[in-house]
């Protein structure tokens, strides 16, 4: 796991950059599962998501020469956006390379923050497109979810959950590549060993069961209509594979319209704008996939509110026809 000071170092690192975000609770849906449930916003963080910790604490760890290089990631969306607010905090220039279907909310944003953003046709040869990127610019990597500063950051929200919720009995996030889910991990089990950790993948593209079963990252494939398009990274990280072998209770699965319905619900009753990848956790917890205590402490992890309004709009019309 990762070191409990790395985490500590990057939250003092972080502090009055990013925002401490809310642990909310949700009497009304916390009754529906038969829980005390708490909700911890990371859809209200700088650019809409969690990301900014760990992509900010990656580059304030960075030599002077290295941010001269200027920086470079690859991302469908929020990792996008936080690494160009990170750029644009640090004064570093800095490139994106998007899949050319990403959410137009999201490479608006990421321009909006003073990014070049690159626009790939096929996110099979996504990869191939950053590598010669990379090598023609000679920018620094700010990996998405591969690289231990980038968990530390993510981790401080775990820092967070304990502080504001010490007696809390489990804490539910959601994988993509598994950068949030190793650092919160981390934080918790060194912090709360007892605590239970449960993962949540998309069903119609799990990553992290088929990387602990082969015991090493493998690629896999991801649905490419979904609304979660925060959890389709096409591998799970090592760095979070080999926390969640030693620290991840359970890993359970949603479907689309789970987490539809999570939106809609988050929407509705909590006033949480959401992305499908942020309602994940909760719903989860609210269509019964993980076994849990009644009356538990609970904290679900939504981790972005970045999501197209039509999209969201039009699914949540489609959910109800």
């Amino acid at each position: 796991m990762i070191d409990l000071i790395e985490i500590q170092q990057a939250a003092t690192r972080l502090k009055g950059m990013v925002l401490r975000t809310p642990l909310l609770s949700s009497r009304i849906l916390g009754e529906q599962a038969g829980v005390q449930l708490f909700l911890k916003c990371e859809c209200f963080q700088k650019t809409g998501s969690f990301k900014p910790r760990g992509a900010l604490n990656k580059v304030l760890t960075l030599t002077p020469e290295e941010r001269q290089c200027g920086l470079i990631t690859f991302s469908a969306g929020n990792h996008a956006q936080a690494v160009a607010w990170a750029a644009q905090q640090v004064q570093a220039r800095c490139a994106v390379v998007m899949p050319a279907d990403a959410p137009s909310s999201k490479i608006d944003a990421v321009r909006g923050y003073g990014a070049e953003v690159v626009l790939h046709p096929d996110r099979r040869t996504l990869f191939d497109r950053f590598n010669a990127e990379q090598d023609a610019r000679g920018a620094t990597l700010v990996h998405p979810f591969d690289d231990a500063a980038v968990l530390a950051g993510a981790g401080t929200i775990g820092l967070e959950i304990v502080d504001a919720l010490p007696d809390v009995d489990m804490v539910i996030v959601p994988v993509g590549g598994g950068g949030l889910l190793g650092g919160v991990a981390s934080a918790i089990k060194n912090l709360r060993s007892n605590v239970k950790i449960i993962a949540v993948e998309l069903a119609a593209g799990p990553g992290l069961m088929p990387a602990i079963v082969a015991g090493k990252p493998v690629q896999v494939t991801r649905p490419q209509n979904t609304l979660a398009d925060g959890m389709t990274a096409p591998f799970v990280g090592e760095l979070a594979l080999n926390i969640s072998a030693e620290a991840v209770d359970e890993i359970v699965t949603v479907t689309e319209s789970e987490m539809i319905a999570t939106m809609k619900l988050l929407l509705t009753r909590c006033k949480i704008y959401t992305e499908a990848s942020g309602a994940a956790a909760t719903a989860a917890l609210l269509h019964g996939k993980i076994d849990v205590s009644s009356g538990s402490q609970v904290a679900t992890i939504v981790s972005g509110g970045n999501v197209d309004l039509e999209k969201m709009c039009a699914a949540f019309v489609n959910s109800d026809s």
